[in-house]
């Protein structure tokens, strides 16, 4: 009955936070997290234990699939060495620099505990960069960037935050060990991530062919399937989170055609849904967490605090913030030129990156839900028995930085923003205008075969009314192309209009969602205009009350 009033109280305040920032002009984190914290004030009394285990296994594997799943492909491709260098190169700088900066500080914190911390550090969060921007617009080349970085730096995070953590409990530590093991974790991760959504598309085309009058069913499996690929990758000691991201980015090449338009429409409510709530959640358990972090940290041995334990440990948190945006900085400054220097050889045009974007990425690295799981998830005591050296002042500097980073990221990325132009703008809208019209095209080519397949098959009127409806459906796509509109026929002919007019345009239909895989798979359009157009399509063929298009 607790945890289910605890549930319980953690919707409702996941709920009043989507109020609370329509009165306040602060960004949906910050206000979750105070929200969380206040519920764990004393008088309310509110405590919640965090599980890193379960936490990671329930919030994580979903929220990373909706990423892999929304994130362009076509970006991440042209974006891959960028994101490469960031999620591997950078993660390995922060551990080094910062493990080491963390050891100077702090002497009392052993050397392996402090790259422990700085392998915690490393993972970024973008859904919170998303959050924190706000009504601002973000270039979407940046945006697609630190998505894509913050998809795969959770792995090779979490993989370095293992083997200094095994350093620090036996005292042994082999770079080649630890290198073969993360390509073994990472690739393993991918490749269980996309063997099983295929699996699942093949299972699900041959299945729901049969059943196609009822969505929920499909939803509610593939709602399962990231927790599937987390589990399958975990149990064979692969990386269950980048099997999640591997399983978004799969399905969502297998959902153009595959699947029905009910399912894709209510799919998207259900997925936005859950992303609201579970990252939502996951911000007031942060705050949940925050007295008792604070209380362990500032009265160690049960000593009270003191103002100079205090103002130390604020002094830690605030140095080591910076130094994780000045070596983001540096990263990223020394990494572009590198990448600008290689591809002249190639004949690739320069990407011009000023110290303004510079500044956007180094604060857009703003830490998360992974960074507090993993930090959690320090064990208590050592082999040997004794307490493990740190551990409350490691959890408290990790959710020290987490609040400063979005503090920071809060302040810094809307004035950063401001009067920036968004120059990727134009180029969407006109391959959303090309991809309309293309699509348009083959709806009506399609609208002349099925004519023709109609009209052999009845008698002399029949044919003459097949023409007339094909007209009137040809109309409404070259409508499309020249902003006009259709109109109906008359109640004499209902019946067979709709008969006809529903066969053609359900024909038409996915000539035009062929036609657009087509042009994705050629990227000539990315996923977001995709989606925009197909979404348009499916609520057509909603309103034509049809299922599933059979070919």
């Amino acid at each position: 009955m607790d945890a289910v009033l605890t549930s319980l109280i953690l919707l409702v305040a996941v709920g009043l936070t989507g109020v609370l920032v329509s009165f306040v002009k602060v960004p949906v984190p910050l206000v979750q997290i105070a929200v969380g914290a206040a519920l764990a004030w004393p008088g309310w009394g509110l405590h919640v234990s965090l599980d890193p285990a379960i936490f990671f296994l329930l919030f994580i594997p979903p929220l990373l699939f909706v990423d892999g799943w929304r994130i362009p492909k076509r970006e991440f491709w042209r974006l891959r060495v960028p994101i490469l260098t960031m999620a591997l190169g950078l993660v390995l700088f922060t551990v080094a620099g910062v493990g080491w900066f963390i050891h100077w500080l702090i002497p009392v914190i052993p050397l392996a505990v402090a790259f422990a911390l700085a392998a915690v550090l490393s993972p970024t969060d973008a859904v919170a960069v998303s959050a924190l921007t706000g009504r601002l617009t973000m270039p979407s080349r940046l945006m697609h960037l630190l998505e894509g970085e913050a998809m795969m730096n959770d792995a090779s995070g979490l993989v370095a935050f293992k083997f200094a953590l095994a350093a620090a409990l036996t005292g042994v530590f082999s770079w080649r060990a630890a290198t073969l093991s993360f390509f073994v974790v990472a690739l393993g991760g991918l490749a269980t991530g996309w063997a099983l959504t295929w699996l699942f598309s093949f299972l699900r085309r041959r299945f729901f062919s049969i059943n196609s009058e009822e969505p929920a069913t499909e939803i509610l499996l593939l709602l399962l399937l990231p927790f599937a690929a987390y589990l399958l990758a975990e149990h064979f000691d692969f990386s269950g989170i980048l099997a999640a991201v591997a399983a978004g980015m799969t399905v969502n090449y297998t959902d153009v055609l595959t699947s029905r338009s009910a399912t894709r429409v209510m799919g998207t409510g259900v997925w936005s849904m859950q992303e609201f709530v579970f990252n939502g959640m996951i911000f007031v358990l942060l705050g949940l967490q925050l007295p008792d972090i604070v209380r362990a940290a500032v009265r160690p041995n049960g000593h009270f605090a003191t103002v100079e334990r205090v103002g130390q440990l604020l002094f830690y948190v605030v140095a080591i913030s910076l130094a994780l945006v000045i070596l983001r900085f540096c990263w990223v400054f020394v990494a572009w030129r590198a990448i600008n220097f290689v591809g002249r050889f190639r004949g690739e045009k320069p990407l011009r990156v000023s110290t303004r974007m510079i500044s956007l990425i180094s604060l857009s690295g703003v830490r998360g839900a992974v960074t507090l799981a993993a930090a959690l998830s320090v064990p208590l005591a050592m082999l040997d028995g004794k307490p493990f050296p740190g551990r409350d002042l490691l959890i408290f500097l990790a959710a020290g930085v987490i609040l400063l980073s979005l503090l920071a990221g809060s302040i810094g990325l809307p004035w950063l923003l401001r009067g920036m132009r968004a120059r990727d703008e134009d180029p969407l809208q006109r391959e959303a205008r090309e991809a309309r019209a293309s699509a348009a095209e083959a709806a009506i080519r399609a609208i002349d075969e099925t004519q023709e397949k109609i009209a052999l098959s009845g008698d002399e009127a029949d044919r003459a009314l097949c023409a007339e409806i094909a007209a009137r459906v040809m109309v409404r796509y070259r409508a499309r192309m020249e902003a006009a509109v259709g109109a109906d026929e008359t109640r004499a002919h209902a019946r067979r209009v709709v008969e006809v007019e529903r066969a053609l345009r359900r024909s038409a239909l996915q000539a035009e969602r062929t036609e657009l895989a087509r042009l994705r798979v050629t990227h000539r359009i990315n996923d977001e205009t995709l989606r925009e157009i197909l979404r348009e399509i499916d609520y057509a063929e909603i309103a034509l009350g049809a299922g599933r298009i059979n070919p």
